[in-house]
C-alpha cells in the first residue's frame, strides 16, 4: 500500500486527474463503437475501404499538384506517374469496395507473413537469447495466420479489416477506461490524505 505522500505526489504528476470522467467517457464510446463495428464487420470493412480509397485519391491529387509545382525537378515524371496511380487506385477502391477490401486483405496477409518470416529468421539466428523460442512461436503464428487469411479469401476480405478495427477500438477503449478509473482512484486517494 503506498503511503499518503506518494499519493499526493502522484496527483501532482497528473494534473488531468480531475478530468478522469472524460477518459472514462472516451473509453466507453470507443468500446461501443468497436462493438458496433464487430456486429457488422462487413459494412464496416466496406466503409473503411471507401475511406482508404478516398485517402489514396486525395494523396494522388496532391502528388500530381506537387509534381507540376516542382516540374523543374528531375523527379517530375516519377511524381506525376505516382500521383496518377494513386488517383486511379483510390477511384477503383471507392468504386468497388468489396474488391478493394479483398486486395487490401491480400496486402495485409502478405505483410503478416513477411513479418512472421523475419521473426523466425531472427529467432533462429539468436538462439543464444533466452526468449528466442517466444520470438520463433510468434513468427510461426503469424505465418499460420497469414496462411489462414490467404486460404479463406475472398471471404476474409469482407470482414477482416472491420474486425481488426473493431478489436483496435475495443482495446483502445478499454485502455482509456482503465486510465480514467485509475485517475479517479488516484484523486480519491489524494483527497483522503
Amino acid at each position: 500500500m503506498p503511503d499518503d505522500t506518494s499519493a499526493a505526489i502522484a496527483v501532482a504528476d497528473y494534473p488531468v486527474a480531475g478530468k478522469w470522467r472524460w477518459f472514462v467517457a472516451l473509453g466507453i464510446v470507443l468500446i461501443v463503437l468497436g462493438a458496433a463495428a464487430w456486429l457488422d464487420a462487413v459494412s464496416f470493412t466496406q466503409a473503411t475501404t471507401v475511406v482508404i480509397g478516398a485517402l489514396l485519391l486525395a494523396g494522388g491529387v496532391f502528388q500530381i499538384i506537387h509534381a507540376f509545382m516542382t516540374r523543374e525537378w528531375r523527379g517530375f515524371v516519377f511524381g506525376l506517374i505516382l500521383g496518377v496511380l494513386y488517383v486511379a487506385g483510390g477511384l477503383i477502391i471507392m468504386r468497388e469496395p468489396v474488391h478493394g477490401a479483398v486486395v487490401l486483405t491480400l496486402v495485409l496477409t502478405a505483410l503478416i507473413v513477411a513479418g512472421g518470416i523475419v521473426r523466425v529468421v531472427l529467432a533462429l539466428r539468436h538462439r543464444a537469447l533466452p526468449a528466442w523460442g517466444l520470438i520463433l512461436v510468434s513468427g510461426l503464428a503469424s505465418i499460420l495466420i497469414g496462411y489462414y487469411l490467404y486460404r479463406s479469401l475472398p471471404w476474409t476480405g469482407l470482414t477482416i479489416l472491420g474486425t481488426l478495427i473493431a478489436i483496435e477500438l475495443v482495446v483502445q477503449g478499454g485502455g482509456w477506461l482503465y486510465f480514467g478509473i485509475a485517475l479517479r482512484y488516484l484523486r480519491r486517494t489524494a483527497a483522503a490524505v
